[in-house]
């Protein structure tokens, strides 16, 4: 795999049980913003995927509004589904993920119960990185 996948694995290995994000959630925390339909190719060639320690979650990434993904790799949305009401995620409806309840903050716990930021501050400025 190369470096943008690698940087994506690494993100969704961090999004909790009972927690989703957004693809292009995933891309703003790689540093690489307006590329959701990359991270969702990345996905798709997930070499490990599953809900185990040492696997890649893929089915925690949902689309903005929470909708599920209609291709998922892995068996289609109904089974991307069952792996997310197993994990406690809820949802809005037959289709969307409640994301007010179940979108993760971007940040992973640490061995102390706090936490470690896996995004940019707040207060970071993206036009002034991306020279926009």
């Amino acid at each position: 795999m190369g470096d943008f996948s690698n940087r994506v694995f690494e993100v969704v290995r961090r999004i909790p049980h009972g927690k989703v994000a957004s693809y292009g959630q995933v891309g703003r925390l790689i540093g690489a913003p307006r590329s959701a339909r990359y991270v969702g190719y990345a996905l798709h060639a997930n070499p490990d995927p599953g809900a185990e320690v040492n696997n890649i979650p893929c089915h925690r990434v949902v689309f903005k509004d929470g909708g599920l993904c209609k291709g998922f790799a892995f068996g289609g949305p109904d089974v991307q589904r069952e792996m997310l009401e197993a994990e406690g995620v809820t949802f809005a409806d037959d289709e969307h993920v409640d994301m007010d309840a179940c979108q993760w903050d971007g940040h992973a716990e640490d061995g102390d119960g706090g936490t470690v930021p896996t995004a940019p501050p707040a207060d970071f400025d993206w036009e002034r990185e991306l020279g926009d």
